[in-house]
């Protein structure tokens, strides 16, 4: 199965569903902090879920509850760069259990995770849209309904063509 973000759509099956992408766009030349969604193709790792907001939740992916004290770095001055961490962490980390609802469920990208390269962008997720699609700091975002959706279509193989 292969699906594909094209014009703020994402398409798999026979759905087209209504995404956000990174506020300066989509590119092939990502960097750290630089507001772009990268371009081209990969697969998803895994799946992060809050367990006290997602009751049931299929997966075909390795499953992972979101615990309070989870964060993912973002300094490419860390050996942890681009990977999960837990706090306290003394270098810059993004939080995972947030009071807004737009990390209940995250797909993590396979994006400059093997190898990783410093500065070349980190916490690339598909995750939970806010309201009115506003822009991501570089993920991709849809409603929960549509993640839903999706999480049917989705495994190890599943190839994510953003263009």
């Amino acid at each position: 199965m292969h699906i594909k973000l094209k014009n703020k759509k994402i398409y798999f099956g026979d759905y087209k569903v209504k995404c956000a992408i990174g506020k300066r766009g989509i590119s092939f030349k990502k960097k750290e902090g630089d507001g772009f969604t990268p371009k081209g193709s990969f697969r998803f790792k895994y799946l992060f879920y809050r367990k006290d907001r997602v009751l049931k939740i299929k997966s075909f992916l390795k499953k992972i509850v979101i615990k309070k004290n989870m964060g993912w770095c973002d300094d490419p001055k860390s050996n942890y760069y681009n990977k999960l961490i837990k706090f306290p962490f003394r270098s810059s980390a993004e939080k995972l259990y947030k009071k807004e609802n737009i990390y209940d469920i995250i797909l993590v990208i396979n994006y400059n995770i093997s190898p990783t390269i410093k500065g070349k962008g980190s916490a690339i997720f598909l995750h939970i849209a806010k309201k009115n699609y506003k822009p991501t700091k570089g993920c991709v975002a849809i409603s929960k309904r549509d993640m839903y959706l999706l999480l049917n279509f989705i495994n190890k193989r599943t190839k994510f063509f953003i263009s």
